[in-house]
């Protein structure tokens, strides 16, 4: 995971293929950390916390990361909890860009 955060998104222009799911399973062993890949489209993950000052505290720095990396994720606050959706939206489908920025996210949690 600590390889794939230190590197920088991609952004899409469109045009180029979605990670095929060896491409994607590669990249998610890497990963690890309770990430999922759904239908082959987008990463999933539900972050828990103690209450939800702490979890909007990690929505904005997320967002940050977000607007940062010029990738941004689907974001579900609520009490407790934030849940991730990732993916690239101009191909519909999964890049690297999108692990990239889900490891960015794991190391903001940590």
């Amino acid at each position: 995971m600590i390889e794939l955060a230190q590197k920088e998104c991609v952004p899409c222009k469109g045009g180029v293929p979605a990670l095929i799911k060896n491409e994607q399973e590669a990249l998610l062993e890497q990963l690890g950390n309770g990430w999922k890949v759904f239908e082959e489209h987008h990463l999933e993950k539900e972050y828990d916390f103690k209450n939800f000052q702490d979890a909007l505290k990690f929505t904005n720095e997320i967002g940050e990361i977000a607007e940062k990396q010029g990738h941004h994720p689907d974001i579900y606050l609520a009490w407790g909890k934030v849940k991730l959706h990732v993916w690239t939206h101009k191909i519909n489908g999964l890049t690297e860009s999108d692990f990239i920025y889900a490891a960015k996210a794991d190391q903001c949690y940590q």
